[in-house]
């Protein structure tokens, strides 16, 4: 079986330390004998959750393509800032518009979570608080995350890690979260 992931930064932003962990996790991946589709945060992107827009015009553009991608795939790799010891405001309003779906899309999928922070934390405090909303729409999150602090100064000019321990750590957690999702996984 050919596991298929989705993989995305929680981050709008162009210059995001998250979407260049994101790469390197898609890329051990994609070695690690998944097909993995990465995508910027922006095609997912929509106006904030209003059940009263829901009911007027459906679900806007930005989470119907998350929709879309999810529904092809086992699970995802999701690497996402903190933002104000939390959950980024983005990926928060995305699983909100998400959750509305019948049947939920992300029910039943696997994840593995990550976060890089300027900061001496790298991230896990927002981490802990993005797998309450995911456990609540029934995503299997591995219980193990990934963080790097100090993000500023955690890559090469190439975009890998810069820490070979944090390497090393990133290809082991990579590795185990291919074996639980496959083990999640439906056979096609």
């Amino acid at each position: 079986m050919t596991l298929r992931l989705l993989a995305f930064a929680g981050s709008l932003r162009k210059g995001s330390l998250n979407r260049k962990l994101l790469r390197v996790a898609a890329g051990m991946a994609e070695a690690g004998g998944a097909v993995v589709d990465v995508a910027e945060f922006s095609e997912f992107d929509g106006p904030s959750f209003n059940a009263d827009v829901q009911e007027s015009t459906g679900l806007p553009p930005g989470p119907r393509e998350f929709q879309r991608r999810l529904e092809l795939v086992d699970g995802f790799l999701l690497a996402s800032p903190e933002y104000n010891y939390s959950i980024a405001g983005p990926v928060k309003n995305l699983i909100d518009w998400v959750s509305r779906i019948r049947p939920m899309p992300l029910r039943g999928k696997s994840a593995l979570i990550m976060a890089v922070s300027g900061g001496a934390i790298g991230g896990i405090r927002g981490l802990w608080q993005l797998r309450i909303p995911l456990e609540g729409c029934g995503v299997f999150v591995l219980p193990d995350m990934f963080i790097v602090p100090n993000g500023r100064d955690a890559f090469t000019p190439e975009g890998g890690l810069a820490n070979p321990e944090a390497r090393a750590r990133l290809e082991k957690l990579v590795q185990g979260y291919l074996g639980f999702a496959k083990s999640l996984a439906s056979p096609t």
